[in-house]
């Protein structure tokens, strides 16, 4: 076995391991169910004669149980970190350790401080506003998050209690001599000045989008706009993706470029990617597209060929260990990754199929449907295990708004940059931004008002469904290569 195909494997095993382990199941019962596949495998490739790639993946999957003991270890110290006083009044100091989210009212991830310890999150009126880094007293009742789906979604980000409308009284402002806290405060500042630039050249709503597509700030958001995206399948446009990372790459490269030889632009590029990540808050859906951009920029500068299925193994291998609970609860992970295999892997089977040209069309339509249709197609079972509902006039609202998305998050981030130099450039250019997102907010207004049926699907629908997928991919390509080798015997 190749060791890129040993390193993909073995990464494969150790997100089953993980994903097993999530569920809860008995870690003795996990290792007999391991060691009892090993058996089946063996004997399978000893029947088909194939003892060396059989011995092989049985080695490796045995990566399976250290997969679970991961994620078990990894769980049980966040509960042995933790000391909160659940279900009873109580008077406790806490840090604000994230960006705050604004709307309706301000949720806080709260730090809360000795003799307590551990993560908490804080509903709170809109005002008094609090900020990252602040320090708060709060008197009232820590109760642990319900529904269990809740509580499981909080838990992915080590948050086992919330607090709901305390009295919240601020204490002082962040003095920490930690230059991570530092950095993020600052990082924080220059996204809200970005922001506040919006709001200043554009009217709300459009102002309101324009820092969803490029930061993927969504406090401002009215209840009527979600209700659009929502209802036209447009919402993932405000999640931030590689589409941010591809355009941030980009600009920042061409910037640097201007003035310093091509070897020397991959670091900067890759240190502004990072202060952009931090800045949004670090998104699952970012931070997997960061690194494969990363994994990929690594692999020209250095002159090696790199692998798109190792590249997304070695994203999600990071990810998962640094937090091995996303795999299963985080579903902004799910939905990017699901995303980016569509797009990778079904993709150039629909477009064999489908016999379209190699060339992107006219504003780049054919690669947006493309792009598009897999990607919606891959994440399917998803939104309907989690949402119930598909509307089936996405692909062409998508399509029809892609077309202007790119050039719109370009302006956009100028338009942010022009904020720091002169208010005046900034409205100039604002009202030229305000021209594409006038006709990407038309777009979701017009299609939020076709009808969007209801769907369910169970895990037993969504499994039938990916084998369907898989079994499409391989057809096209065994079709694919017949074709190709017809060719090159007629050929000779």
């Amino acid at each position: 076995m190749k060791l890129h195909d040993a390193f993909f494997y073995f990464v494969s095993f150790f997100l089953i391991g993980v994903f097993i382990a999530s569920f809860k199941i008995n870690f003795f019962f996990i290792i007999l169910g391991v060691f009892l596949f090993i058996a089946i495998l063996l004997i399978f490739s000893f029947l088909k004669n194939k003892i060396s790639l059989g011995a092989a993946l049985a080695i490796l999957s045995l990566v399976i149980i250290f997969g679970a003991l991961y994620y078990n270890i990894y769980d049980k110290q966040i509960l042995i970190a933790s000391n909160i006083p659940f279900k009873e009044k109580s008077v406790f100091n806490g840090i604000v350790i994230e960006y705050p989210q604004r709307g309706d009212n301000q949720k806080l991830i709260i730090n809360i401080q000795p003799p307590y310890s551990g993560k908490i999150l804080a509903n709170l009126k809109p005002y008094p506003s609090f900020n990252y880094g602040d320090l708060i007293q709060f008197e009232g009742i820590i109760n642990k998050p319900k529904p269990q789906w809740y509580a499981d979604y909080l838990a992915k980000d080590g948050i086992l209690g919330a607090v709901n409308y305390p009295r919240a009284d601020f204490i002082s402002k962040n003095n920490s001599a930690n230059w991570q806290i530092k950095v993020k405060t600052a990082l924080f500042k220059f996204k809200n000045k970005i922001t506040e630039t919006f709001q200043k050249t554009l009217p709300y709503e459009k102002a309101a989008f324009l820092s969803g597509i490029t930061l993927g700030e969504r406090a401002e958001f009215s209840k009527d706009l979600k209700d659009k995206m929502s209802k036209s399948g447009t919402t993932h446009l405000v999640a931030l993706s590689g589409q941010n990372i591809t355009i941030i790459a980009v600009i920042v490269a061409a910037f640097f470029g201007s003035f310093l030889k091509r070897k020397f632009v991959f670091w900067p590029t890759l240190f502004i990617i990072l202060l952009f990540v931090l800045m949004t808050g670090a998104e699952a859906s970012v931070v997997r597209a960061a690194i494969m951009g990363g994994i990929i920029m690594l692999a020209k500068q250095i002159g090696r060929t790199h692998s798109m299925r190792n590249a997304i193994a070695a994203a999600a291998l990071l990810m998962i260990l640094y937090n091995p609970k996303i795999l299963r609860f985080d579903l902004g992970f799910q939905l990017s990754f699901a995303a980016l295999i569509g797009i990778v892997y079904l993709m150039p089977a629909i477009q064999k199929m489908s016999k379209f040209k190699e060339e992107p069309g006219f504003l780049g339509w054919r690669e947006n449907f493309l792009t598009t249709t897999s990607a919606q197609l891959a994440v399917l079972p998803l939104l309907l295990i989690n949402f119930n509902n598909f509307s089936f006039f996405s692909l062409p609202a998508n399509i029809l708004i892609l077309e202007a998305i790119p050039l719109t998050m370009i302006f956009g981030f100028i338009l942010g940059i022009f904020g720091f130099l002169s208010i005046y450039l900034a409205k100039i250019l604002g009202l030229f931004t305000g021209l594409f997102l006038s006709y990407e907010l038309w777009i979701i207004d017009i299609f939020s008002k076709f009808p969007q049926p209801n769907f369910k699907m169970g895990i037993f629908g969504a499994i039938v469904y990916y084998l369907i997928i898989i079994g499409f991919i391989f057809y096209e390509k065994i079709i694919y290569r017949d074709k190709s080798s017809e060719r090159n015997k007629m050929a000779n």
